[in-house]
């Protein structure tokens, strides 16, 4: 099979490795489409330790569809034929291994394989080319369900505004999910008019924060209510797809009093923070990382209901052996969205 290998920066080989042998409890997969990570090109571009742990000299990708070819002879939860989606916390039984299952490769090894746990059946009303798009959904829908507030009568409380800073594919994804969890307005801030232009075709406001004045612009969007600093923009939900420090700090700084903060973005930077100010104004801050069942399962509603044109944000496709072009395109975020990879 060919595989994609990952050799350092900006050094990526495409080799032909030996087809997995398959165990009595296994399951062997075939990729039809993959999607590639911001983290896949953050490990690209700066090396290793940048993204996912990517191991030097290993296959590498974890956004994709497959189809079962073969199942050891113990199996019964799989059929061949089925298209599943590869879980990457748990597809090769290692967690260690989320960003690194092998979606670039043609084929993938699912060790003693289990039913919604290491691969999810896939509704048949969602496209390969889409499907390939569920594990960075299910990351954006997880910071979505984060941000909400349950309650008694409905799943989540509704009538609500958010914010979403970051238009990736993930940020694009908590925006869906928090309008199908009953928020009222939502807002995508970024600074790539590319990426804006495909959230604004997708029906949210935009707000391009490298040039226009985001304060004002959400309180003429979203209107004002109390914050402990005056008149703030009525949002009661920020979530930061971006890692960008002025995110934060503004929340900080003018977030209406009871809002929330959810974190999805990779922030590495220590930060520091003024707990009496958030005591004040009740204000939470929430992370969020990976995704659960639940989400793979809203998700695919989502993408198969009809209601939105989510293959729309897939702007490039390339075949598996243009893989480094394809990474380098997914990084240009001033003139692509989503990036796959036609297996």
């Amino acid at each position: 099979m060919k595989a994609g290998i990952y050799l350092g920066k900006e050094h990526i080989e495409i080799r032909e490795l030996p087809l997995p042998e398959v165990g009595n409890n296994d399951v062997l997969v075939q990729n039809l489409y993959s999607s590639v990570c911001g983290t896949d090109v953050a490990v690209f571009t700066h090396g290793p330790n940048t993204g996912h742990k990517v191991t030097v000299g290993g296959e590498f990708g974890h956004e994709t569809i497959s189809r079962v070819v073969k199942v050891g002879k113990d199996v019964t939860d799989f059929t061949v034929g089925e298209r599943v989606y590869p879980y990457p916390r748990y597809a090769k039984g290692d967690t260690k291994r989320a960003g690194t299952i092998g979606g670039f490769s043609e084929y993938i090894l699912i060790p003693n394989a289990k039913r919604n746990h290491s691969l999810y059946a896939v509704d048949e009303r969602i496209s390969d080319r889409l499907a390939s798009l569920i594990e960075p959904f299910t990351v954006g829908c997880r910071a979505a369900r984060r941000g909400m507030i349950p309650c008694d009568k409905e799943q989540y409380s509704v009538g609500q505004n958010a914010v979403v800073f970051g238009c990736g594919t993930i940020g694009i994804a908590a925006a869906v999910a928090f309008k199908q969890f009953g928020m009222d307005k939502v807002m995508i801030c970024d600074r790539s008019d590319f990426r804006l232009k495909l959230s604004a075709e997708l029906g949210f406001a935009v707000c391009n924060t490298a040039v226009e004045d985001f304060e004002k612009k959400a309180v003429d969007y979203f209107g004002t209510a109390p914050s402990l600093n005056g008149a703030a923009a009525n949002i009661d939900c920020w979530l930061d797809a971006a890692g960008a420090k002025s995110v934060l700090d503004d929340f900080l700084r003018f977030g209406k009093i009871e809002s929330r903060f959810v974190s999805v973005a990779v922030n590495n930077e220590p930060r520091t923070i003024d707990l009496l100010h958030m005591t004040y104004a009740q204000q939470s801050i929430i992370g969020s990382g990976g995704y659960m069942p639940e989400d793979v399962r809203d998700v695919q509603e989502m993408m198969a209901s009809g209601k939105w044109d989510l293959e729309h944000i897939i702007t490039h496709e390339f075949p598996l052996d243009e893989l480094e072009q394809a990474i380098c395109m997914a990084g240009d975020v001033d003139h692509a969205g989503n990036v796959v990879i036609k297996m």
